[in-house]
């Protein structure tokens, strides 16, 4: 679906993957589940694009639902990689953590499984080869993303500031719907390494200049950078974290 001028997003509010289109040609922000391909191609055929015009893959961060397809285009068609070089053996494959579930319902909990599962979640391929970045860089992509290091949810978390489409995309830095529980609104995310460092680095995203916050999971928010930063505190104090 087109959420803006050129920008577009595939799958829904459990996991999302978006598209910045520029006459450059097309950046990805995030790569999913493996199967939300033939989605990736549906919206590329509504754009009046293919994969050709894909110049490369942002990646929040290197957890699976993540990196679903990002191999396969890749290894298929020659997109680069990019993720933070603190999350490349992740996103490889090589380095895993076990954060702690926390809060869980089993209806939302079992929805969320489910989806990831029914979209190829257990068969992910981990990227062989990645570029790497660090924060502050300008990626040479369509958009000219800038990296802002948001680490906690895993030391490479990063946000991905598109100021040609009015947008910071943001992982799983924060939430607008927790995929455990089924909670909507702003919101710290589940699954996260360091829930008081991630909490720290939403002061990263002060002074951004963004119309919309998009996170990995949740509707886009747009009531401002500093709102959600206030919202997500509030209801981390809530929740005891």
């Amino acid at each position: 679906m087109q959420l803006a001028p050129s920008l577009h997003r595939i799958g829904n509010d459990l996991v999302a993957v978006h598209l910045v289109d520029t006459p450059e040609g097309v950046t990805l922000i995030d790569a999913g589940l493996a199967g939300q391909w033939n989605e990736l191609l549906a919206e590329l055929t509504a754009m009046g694009r293919s994969l050709d015009d894909v110049r490369g893959v942002v990646l929040t961060h290197g957890d699976t639902d993540h990196i679903g397809f990002a191999e396969r285009l890749r290894r298929d068609h020659g997109v680069p990689v990019h993720v933070h070089e603190a999350d490349a053996a992740r996103a490889r494959g090589e380095a895993s953590t076990k954060p702690e579930w926390g809060r869980m319902r089993l209806g939302a909990t079992a929805k969320f499984l489910w989806y990831a599962a029914r979209k190829g979640g257990l068969r992910t391929a981990h990227l062989t080869e990645v570029e790497t970045f660090r924060d502050g860089e300008v990626l040479d992509l369509p958009g000219s993303p800038r990296i802002v290091g948001m680490p906690g949810h895993s030391p490479g978390s990063v946000a991905v500031h598109v100021p040609a489409v009015d947008a910071v995309f943001v992982g799983d830095a924060l939430t607008t719907r927790h995929v455990l529980t089924g909670a909507d609104g702003p919101q710290p995310a589940p699954f996260t390494d360091d829930p008081a460092e991630a909490l720290a680095s939403l002061h990263r995203l002060e002074g951004l200049e963004a119309g919309w916050v998009i996170p990995g999971h949740g509707a886009p928010w747009r009531g401002g950078v500093r709102e959600i930063i206030d919202a997500i505190e509030v209801a981390a104090e809530a929740s005891g974290r």
